[in-house]
């Protein structure tokens, strides 16, 4: 269950101004169920995601992932989730496959569990025909598979994807969602 009461975050702009990203938010997102947040450009979805999933600390309020506090206990927020930004941010110089080796080791996988997983999730997404091409090379749809992979590989149970299907051809979305 995902918990926020008063959850806020202000930045200070160019000109020491007060930005209002996201302001006085609360709701509860119950376990196995869809939860979206929806707004215009600029209404601080990103920022939201960006503060459940421990990479922003919240100005005020709190929130809570699977009954742990975001900003108390950060690390073990991290073990429970799988985050997908609108950034791909994938290392250029490894290819898709060992990209995913090397994230599935951070998550603390097994060396059985890891060839196990690779081999699910590379099938699931259909990444078999590039997994092994350097992710420099690949294309913006190809990007966005692995990254969707990174983020699901250790099996967590709360995922939080940013924009999933950007970049990606009808097919592939439907082979994500």
């Amino acid at each position: 269950m995902i918990v926020t009461q008063g959850l806020t975050k202000h930045f200070i702009d160019a000109k020491g101004g007060t930005v209002k990203a996201v302001d006085d938010l609360s709701f509860v997102a119950h376990p196995g169920r869809v939860f979206g947040l929806l707004g215009c450009n600029g209404a601080g979805k990103t920022t939201t995601l960006r503060m459940l999933s421990t990479v922003v600390l919240p100005t005020a309020g709190s929130a809570s992932v699977d009954g742990i506090d975001v900003v108390g206990n950060p690390a073990a927020v991290r073990k429970h989730i799988g985050f997908l930004s609108t950034s791909t941010a994938l290392y250029g110089r490894l290819t898709a496959r060992e990209t995913l080796e090397y994230f599935a080791g951070l998550y603390g996988l097994g060396k059985g569990e890891i060839k196990r997983k690779l081999d699910d999730v590379i099938d699931r997404l259909e990444i078999g025909p590039f997994a092994d091409r350097l992710c420099d090379k690949l294309s913006t749809g190809q990007k966005q598979r692995v990254s969707i992979a990174r983020a699901t590989l250790h099996d967590p149970p709360v995922l939080f994807f940013d924009e999933p299907t950007a970049g990606l051809d009808v097919v592939a979305s439907q082979a994500v969602l």
